[in-house]
């Protein structure tokens, strides 16, 4: 096992569509993981979600959270980044971001049409500031 550089875990997070598995608390302290299509912007994860989900309404109570990225193939390989995050209700940054994820996960040619689906009134860009990466490479050696 081989822990990633900086550079390495950046590669390694935004590599084809790897999804994150984003994980927050609820009130009552149980857990909630859900998969995520994100992008990184410096040191921020960014993704979109419902003001009303689960993770929408948590992340307005406590900002805090873990989103792993993981290979899931041998030797396999894993990203488990913390954050805190900030909730954007601009639609104009919304559209900006959801169209840059849009186009990520499901090509350029279709980027607008997701962008234009998540930049409305009932979705929540999440700028996610990371606190703390762990990253390994090849975990099964």
């Amino acid at each position: 096992m081989e822990t990633m550089t900086d550079s390495e875990w950046r590669a390694f997070a935004m590599e084809g569509t790897r999804t994150g598995k984003a994980a927050v608390t609820r009130k009552d302290g149980t857990p909630h993981v859900t998969p995520i299509w994100f992008v990184l912007d410096g040191d921020d994860l960014l993704f979109n979600t419902g003001r009303q989900s689960v993770k929408g309404r948590v992340l307005a109570r406590d900002p805090r959270l873990s989103v792993c990225v993981d290979d899931q193939t041998p030797p396999y390989s894993y990203v488990l980044i913390q954050a805190e995050a900030s909730l954007v209700e601009d639609l104009d940054e919304v559209l900006r971001w959801a169209t840059v994820i849009g186009g990520r996960y499901m090509g350029a040619d279709r980027a607008e049409e997701f962008g234009r689906r998540n930049a409305v009134p009932t979705e929540y860009l999440v700028r996610a500031r990371i606190t703390k990466v762990i990253a390994e490479r090849a975990i099964a050696g």
